[in-house]
């Protein structure tokens, strides 16, 4: 998640999991203040989803971080 852009896998699991469309994402992208910003946070802070959907995002992206380490 660099460069204020989002990875394709996350944007699939986030348009197809989490029934997202392509307008959310880029709102939410377009309006980041910082390239780190955390996009799941952002997501639940404009009301795209709830706390329980943020800890679904949460646990894939650790999942992802787990099957990416050497």
């Amino acid at each position: 998640m660099e460069n204020n852009s989002i990875s394709s896998e996350f944007s699939q699991f986030l348009q197809q999991e989490m029934a997202l469309s392509q307008n959310d994402l880029a709102v939410v992208i377009k309006n980041r203040r910082q390239p780190g910003d955390p996009i799941p946070m952002l997501l639940w802070q404009y009301g795209l989803i709830s706390l329980g959907e943020l800890q679904r995002i949460w646990d894939w992206l650790d999942a992802q971080m787990y099957f990416q380490s050497p």
